[in-house]
């Protein structure tokens, strides 16, 4: 979880850091626990981009993530801590005490040998899974469900941790890591703890290439394009945008133009919207 600096041998060197990867205890992966992830490059069934600067990058295989947590009362002990290359997390392999295995986010401070189980009577420790109702106010969790039983939606990226604040009948009051507070049903369940690898968001790039390893493609500045490619594009030299307020590709507003619908159905959980 600590980061490695490296020297100006090149310009790709320059501030370049990475992940020391110390917390990882296995190379390979189970192969009964991943899957051919296709990448569809940002395009849609005809071929036509529809997501733009989506591309390239180094295949990868997708890990099968419990996010449900429904092996109710069935002890797991963690076997190893893994890498997953589509996420910024850690992931952590438990095998269950009825002889399955399966992966789950790695909580930080959870260790090699730990056991962890799911379900109402669950201690509050590190990497267990309780419903709301059974946590006690203002402890750390992640992995927290929206709806009951569809399995955590929220809360899942390292170093992220959201807080109970309140307790009212069936509604449980969260304060999300984006400082958004909103309720949420007390049966949903939740896991203890906060999500480890938490240095992930201080690691510096370096270089284009690396990106492209990610399967991101470069992007390009509308200001700089021609008038035909881009409504901010045109003029001679240093230009301004010359529009009222700055627009996308398509003409849309943007750069602090709310996106979120007016009517959308959960606006009425959110007490207090994230700034």
């Amino acid at each position: 979880m600590a980061i490695r600096l490296y020297k100006a041998y090149t310009p790709g060197t320059r501030n370049r850091t990475v992940s020391t990867f110390s917390e990882i205890t296995k190379i390979s992966s189970n192969k009964q626990l991943t899957k051919k992830n296709h990448s569809s490059k940002g395009r849609n069934n005809r071929g036509v981009i529809t997501s733009r600067h989506r591309g390239g990058g180094c295949k990868k295989r997708y890990r099968v993530i419990d996010f449900k947590r429904n092996k109710i009362n069935i002890a797991g002990k963690v076997a190893s801590i893994e890498y997953d290359p589509n996420r910024n997390a850690r992931i952590a392999l438990i095998n269950y005490i009825d002889g399955e295995k399966r992966y789950i986010l790695h909580p930080r401070s959870l260790q090699i040998g730990s056991i962890i189980i799911s379900g109402e009577k669950a201690p509050i420790e590190v990497g267990n899974a309780l419903p709301l109702e059974k946590i006690p106010l203002g402890t750390a969790i992640h992995n927290i469900e929206i709806k009951p039983s569809k399995g955590g939606q929220i809360v899942r990226a390292a170093g992220t941790y959201a807080q109970i604040v309140a307790k009212e009948k069936n509604l449980i009051t969260i304060k999300l890591p984006s400082s958004e507070v909103r309720t949420i049903n007390n049966k949903c369940f939740a896991t203890i703890g906060q999500i480890g690898n938490i240095d992930a968001n201080n690691i510096t790039i370096g270089k284009a290439g690396r990106n492209r390893w990610l399967g991101k493609r470069p992007k390009v500045r509308g200001v700089v394009m021609n008038p035909i490619d881009h409504p901010h594009g045109g003029g001679e030299g240093k230009s301004p945008i010359g529009k009222p307020r700055p627009v996308t590709p398509w003409g849309k507003p943007t750069l602090g133009k709310k996106t979120r619908k007016k009517k959308k159905y959960s606006n009425k959980y959110i007490l207090r919207r994230r700034k």
